[in-house]
């Protein structure tokens, strides 16, 4: 008898080792497929678009989602070279990840016990924006691996930073470049001033907190520092 049953246990845990094993084949397949997809075509919706709605739908605050998908080569190189400055300065030169500020924000943790300090580049963060929503979890640091290292391999720099600039949130329902530019100074992307490039990126890590048209004294002060070192990264390589 205790011999039956511990065959119908190893069975049932068989079957769904199978069934787990499926299940992340047929995910791999998707993820896979939309990243081909995405290499070329614009990104209609995300997780964190679809999640934000919900939001918004059992508060009092009415629907939003302001997005207006802009190519790259129409969105001014001094709101590039501001991202990139603020969220991930070694973007062009790295593959997918930065160890380096991973090991310093490892270190630091350590040494004043607190959490980890963000190290996403900005390769990672698309990868996040594209296919999950924003609560953390280990479970998904895989996937994202995967997600980070496949947009490294199959997207070019110039496709990834365009796909970020026009998925991040950067606002109340507002996401990209280009409604953030409408929004908040009543303008084109294309027309972005340093400044106002600097001011927008600076607000990045928390949009909802921040907005740079009504900027805090610290979005005051990373603005300028952002601004100060945006010469150093020199020209987008696209151009």
């Amino acid at each position: 008898m205790a011999k039956k049953s511990s065959n119908r246990l190893k069975n049932l845990f068989s079957k769904l080792w199978r069934f787990l094993v499926q299940i992340f084949v047929i995910g791999f397949q998707f993820t896979f497929l939309f990243i081909i997809f995405y290499r070329v075509i614009p990104v209609p919706l995300t997780p964190l678009h679809i999640e934000r709605l919900i939001e918004q739908s059992f508060s009092e605050r009415p629907l939003k989602l302001s997005k207006s998908w802009k190519s790259i080569d129409y969105v001014s190189d001094k709101f590039c070279l501001a991202v990139m400055t603020s969220e991930d300065i070694k973007f062009i030169h790295h593959y997918g990840f930065d160890f380096e500020q991973i090991q310093n924000s490892i270190e630091h943790a350590f040494k004043k016990g607190k959490k980890l300090r963000g190290a996403s580049t900005i390769t990672q963060q698309t990868a996040k924006n594209l296919f999950f929503t924003p609560n953390r979890s280990w479970i998904r640091k895989v996937p994202e691996v995967f997600i980070t290292v496949c947009l490294e391999m199959l997207w070019t720099k110039k496709r990834i930073l365009e796909v970020y600039i026009n998925i991040i949130e950067m606002g109340e329902g507002i996401y990209g470049v280009e409604a953030a530019s409408q929004f908040y100074f009543h303008k084109s992307s294309s027309n972005l001033t340093s400044r106002e490039s600097a001011l927008i990126a600076s607000c990045l890590p928390n949009p909802r907190k921040w907005t740079p048209d009504r900027p805090t004294s610290f979005i005051n002060r990373k603005a300028g520092i952002v601004q100060h070192y945006m010469p150093y990264i020199g020209g987008l390589p696209w151009r």
